[in-house]
């Protein structure tokens, strides 16, 4: 994959409207939209269907989590969407995750686990009952999605490379949390550059604030794959 394919452009925007004003603009710049609950709660399916008729890839990021019976019906219909990658959250445990990765049918839709949310740190995991530390809380989760059949997992980059030596070369890792060299932080406790996360072994990077929110996004989302290739080559 070239630097291009590996972006997914987070639509972290309140409306269908919106929605497609940012994919009209991001056509052809970057690989992948991701439509989150905020978005999926105001829009629904059809605003999905909408980007994947035009040809685009669509990582449907819904973090199912849910008795191992409910998240296999809500995977077989996110499925039969067209998404290109989806995702439950590891917390569900083995049963649930199992569930999850029987009931895609025929789909090329590809699964993933939600680790440690990028927003968490080493306090959030104490406080929720998490054992830690945080790193091997990731690693943990990680290898239990491997083992459940699902594609990979969704990682903050700092725990990149921790998941990789874990699991191999071909575990899927998305990475969310990625800031573009001198972006504000906002609330993600665990950030790096886009040439960190790659450099650490990250499949696709996530960012959405700094492109979505720019003045110029599509100027926003060709400085990120700039940046990248730069770190690809």
């Amino acid at each position: 994959m070239d630097a291009r394919e590996r972006l997914i452009v987070a639509l972290d925007v309140p409306t269908a409207d919106a929605a497609r004003a940012l994919v009209e603009r991001l056509a052809g710049r970057v690989g992948m939209f991701k439509v989150g609950s905020q978005l999926f709660t105001a829009a629904g399916p059809e605003l999905v269907r909408w980007i994947v008729a035009r040809g685009e890839r669509v990582f449907l990021d819904l973090k199912y989590h849910d008795i191992p019976n409910t998240v296999a019906g809500a995977v077989s219909g996110a499925a039969r969407l067209g998404v290109t990658l989806l995702d439950v959250h590891g917390l569900g445990g083995g049963a649930m995750l199992v569930a999850a990765a029987g009931a895609r049918g025929a789909a090329s839709t590809r699964l993933l686990a939600i680790t440690i949310l990028t927003s968490h740190d080493a306090a959030t995991i104490d406080e929720i009952g998490v054992l830690g530390p945080l790193g091997e809380a990731v690693r943990r989760l990680a290898l239990l999605a491997r083992d459940s059949g699902l594609d990979g997992v969704v990682a903050s980059p700092h725990e990149v490379g921790l998941v990789r030596a874990a699991c191999g070369p071909g575990f899927l890792i998305v990475t969310p949390g990625i800031r573009p060299a001198g972006a504000a932080r906002g609330d993600q406790a665990r950030a790096a550059t886009p040439a960190a996360a790659l450099a650490a072994g990250a499949d696709y990077l996530v960012v959405g604030r700094p492109i979505s929110e720019a003045a110029d996004p599509a100027s926003a989302a060709d400085a990120v794959v700039r940046e990248m290739a730069s770190a690809v080559r």
